[in-house]
């Protein structure tokens, strides 16, 4: 009986702590903000909403916070300050895409 809730607790313990351990890297809203905002680039240049000098400016703001999300879980914890950045960038980024869309000018 011993043995069986040392070989549980030790299985528990193990898988726990690589759950958790994974857990702490996942950014599924900054993954999921970064797929709308393509999206909404995508949309803006397929329309001609965006010029090429703004796709191209709006993509490199993108490329940025790729290389960002990359950096904060290069060392496996994604913490709360990574997190904050990675959020206020993203928020920049979709003012500049609502105002780049929507500033008169278009791609001739």
């Amino acid at each position: 009986m011993k043995t069986k809730l040392f070989f549980f607790a030790l299985f528990t313990l193990v898988f726990g702590s690589a759950a958790t351990s994974f857990a702490q890297t996942a950014t599924p809203r900054v993954t999921d903000r970064q797929i709308n905002q393509q999206q909404r680039i995508g949309q803006g240049v397929k329309s001609g909403e965006l010029t090429r000098h703004e796709f191209r400016n709006l993509e490199a703001r993108q490329a940025k916070i790729r290389h960002d999300k990359k950096v904060a879980k290069s060392d496996g914890v994604v913490t709360s300050a990574e997190r904050r950045k990675l959020n206020r960038e993203q928020r920049r980024n979709s003012r500049a895409i609502s105002r780049q869309k929507n500033d008169g000018q278009t791609r001739s």
